[in-house]
């Protein structure tokens, strides 16, 4: 929501699914005992949750929506007031480019890219990259 023109998030299913019954929103957990441990050995068949449940990952993708509003400057100038005279006046026209999804979606992944780096930096975090990337490693290396 830090995103100026964006109105919605959706996380997942998000809306969809307070219209859909219990039994087709819930992400059932596996279990691979024979799956490489380098990979996930616990596992979903499905990714209703987006990869967030209560507010933390759950290790699948994290699945974001975001909706936007349109622009504002269009085509048809829209009723506006002249701020010195407080009289009636037409929007100007101004803008060349038509829509901001293009642009929007860049800005939403490095705002996604922000949010989780500073979440990785919090778990795995310290002076020095060398240290960081240690105790990543130490946390793949952990056996659940």
């Amino acid at each position: 929501m830090s995103i100026q023109s964006a109105r919605g998030v959706e996380i997942g299913l998000g809306f969809e699914s307070a219209a859909r019954p219990g039994s087709q929103v819930q992400d059932e957990i596996f279990y691979d005992p024979d799956g490489d441990p380098a990979k996930k050995r616990f596992y979903r068949k499905t990714n209703h949750a987006g990869g967030i449940e209560g507010g933390i990952t759950n290790g699948e993708d994290v699945v974001a929506r975001v909706a936007v509003k349109p622009i504002s400057t269009l085509m048809r100038p829209l009723e506006t007031v002249d701020v010195r005279t407080k009289t009636k006046a037409k929007a100007m026209v101004e803008r060349a480019d038509i829509c901001v999804v293009p642009a929007v979606a860049v800005i939403a992944e490095a705002v996604a890219a922000t949010v989780f780096a500073d979440a990785f930096l919090r778990k795995f975090g310290s002076d020095n990259l060398a240290e960081i990337e240690r105790n990543y490693r130490s946390f793949l290396a952990t056996e659940y």
